[in-house]
């Protein structure tokens, strides 16, 4: 009984991480176009720093996968 609860939380850990992930992958998209509209010669720019954050955001969901279980 104890293993099957201790695999809930994993998984619920897990998806609680991932799902923190896609919510700062979508919040860092949103701003992204937003800032290209307000600005669009600075698109190369904000393009770069967005795949940086959006990287960096699905790493830490990545990483979250793998230590929650």
């Amino acid at each position: 009984m104890t293993t099957i609860i201790a695999e809930i939380n994993g998984n619920l850990a897990s998806a609680f991480g991932l799902l923190g992930a896609a919510i700062g992958v979508g919040m860092i998209g949103t701003k992204a176009a937003e800032a290209v509209g307000r600005n669009p010669g600075a698109a190369t720019k904000i393009l770069v720093q967005a795949i940086i954050g959006m990287a960096l955001a699905e790493g830490l969901g990545i990483l979250a996968l793998f230590l929650a279980k």
